[in-house]
């Protein structure tokens, strides 16, 4: 009976090292179970899976095994072929498929790959990918009557660009910086761009899975470094980063500054909510307090949400929300697109707000709300055991009588502000933020924070 390596079974999707606990005969039995399951929920003989794929050098390899596995249990097998996450979630609703998987390491290191699955528009995660384990004792060997391979292939590209496209109106012509960090966005950034008025400078658009320029995640400040150069060199309005895999997008404005997810959801919800007021907004644990504020400002309902893009997809169709975003750059648009994460529609609503006001990104900046934090900190965790240690945490914080929200590892409030740390469900890493009213509280909770981790090995670097 195959097994798989148990670092590989996440919480939103499967993701492991390529040769090291990540193999191409795991993607062959993922192959066949998952088609066992949708025929099982479609109750039809041949369900029709859709598969795209990143440009990562393992992916090949394990795109063939995942084929083959799909085809073994007669699924019809439509492969869109290499681009970013959200073209293969379009084809939910540009082919006539009931699943779709996404091979791709996403923001993860070069030797890193995965899958993503989505069942009938529902994003498959939690409980679902772990019973896949199970299902494997039931694996009958494959039967050796012969049948016909249904296999094609759909280009989506072009539908996609025009399905990007749809309802906009952009004759602000901005100087744009885009990064597609070599990752598998970078032609239908090519594609987009003919179509948008203004000078687009061009960075990484070849998919090249050695990732050459930087590595593929716009959240980590150093991966910016070249982008911040352009824009400052080139004199750019603005500049817009991309991970692997095309659904994390990176801001910064024409000074060459960061701006983080929830202060790009800050712009975002203001323009939904003028159009839809009092709708929810979902923001993730590791938001900053002022995000849900403004939000409530502008005549919203704020919701706070586990950290995750399937936990938030879910939460999104529960509270028919038209927007949601993650500190990590995942932002999900349910008004006027699907409601999954797609961080190139993200960057034209962005875009969209800049066509309709005369300031620019950088005036912009400049008037949102400020308080001292962090950015996301990430402590390698490594041979530690995770939950462990927020439950140790957890226990002294309740014998203090310290207030805190366990929705999603642990948010601790204080009179100067907040800390957060949360076990990451795609890394072996804590996660952590803080936050406070002044840079003298920062510095307090943050030496808070690391005090309390220092039992378990863990310094502020």
């Amino acid at each position: 009976m195959h097994t798989f390596h148990p670092s590989i079974l996440r919480e939103y999707d499967i993701r492991g090292v390529f040769n090291e606990t990540l193999f191409p005969e795991d993607f062959y039995a993922i192959g066949r179970l998952f088609a066992q399951l949708v025929r099982e929920k479609k109750n039809q003989e041949q369900p029709r899976i859709g598969v795209g794929f990143d440009g990562r050098l393992s992916t090949p390899h394990l795109v063939e095994a995942l084929h083959r596995g799909l085809l073994d249990e007669k699924a019809h097998v439509i492969s869109i072929g290499c681009g970013p996450t959200p073209m293969t979630s379009f084809a939910h609703y540009a082919l006539d498929v009931d699943a779709v998987l996404m091979v791709t390491g996403s923001h993860n290191p070069a030797n890193h790959n995965g899958v993503k699955m989505t069942l009938q528009k529902h994003p498959f995660y939690g409980q679902e990918i772990q019973n896949l384990s199970l299902r494997l004792k039931d694996l009958p060997k494959v039967s050796a009557s012969v049948h016909t391979p249904f296999f094609e292939t759909h280009d989506l590209s072009d539908l996609y660009v025009d399905k990007l496209l749809e309802g906009f109106d952009f004759k602000k012509p901005l100087k744009v910086v885009w990064d597609a960090g070599n990752g598998s966005a970078g032609e239908i950034i090519e594609r987009l761009v003919k179509h948008l008025p203004g000078t687009h400078v061009l960075l990484n658009t070849e998919i090249d899975g050695n990732f050459p320029a930087h590595h593929p995640d716009p959240t980590l400040p150093e991966n910016l470094e070249q982008l911040k150069e352009t824009i400052l060199d080139t004199k750019a309005d603005l500049g817009l980063a991309f991970d692997g895999d095309g659904d994390r997008l990176g801001v910064m404005d024409g000074k060459g500054r960061i701006l983080w997810g929830d202060q790009v959801l800050i712009l975002l919800a203001e323009g939904v909510l003028k159009t839809l007021p009092g709708a929810p907004i979902i923001a993730d644990v590791k938001a900053s307090q002022l995000l849900f504020d403004k939000i409530k400002e502008f005549g919203g309902v704020p919701i706070m949400e586990r950290t995750g893009h399937s936990l938030i997809k879910s939460k999104m169709r529960e509270m028919k929300a038209p927007l949601a975003g993650e500190m990590s750059g995942h932002i999900f648009f349910a008004d006027r697109y699907y409601g999954y994460d797609d961080a190139l529609y993200a960057a034209l609503r962005l875009l969209e707000i800049l066509n309709d006001t005369d300031k620019s990104l950088s005036d912009l900046y400049e008037a949102l709300p400020k308080r001292e934090n962090t950015p996301e900190i990430r402590i390698d965790s490594a041979g530690k055991d995770k939950k462990k240690i927020l439950n140790a945490l957890k226990e002294g914080l309740l014998k203090e009588g310290i207030s805190f929200n366990d929705l999603d590892g642990l948010r601790v409030s204080f009179k100067e502000g907040w800390w957060g740390i949360r076990a990451s469900n795609t890394q072996d890493v804590l996660t952590i933020r803080v936050e406070a009213d002044t840079l003298d509280g920062l510095i307090k909770l943050k030496k808070d924070l690391f005090d309390r981790l220092k039992p378990f090995g863990i310094q502020e670097d």
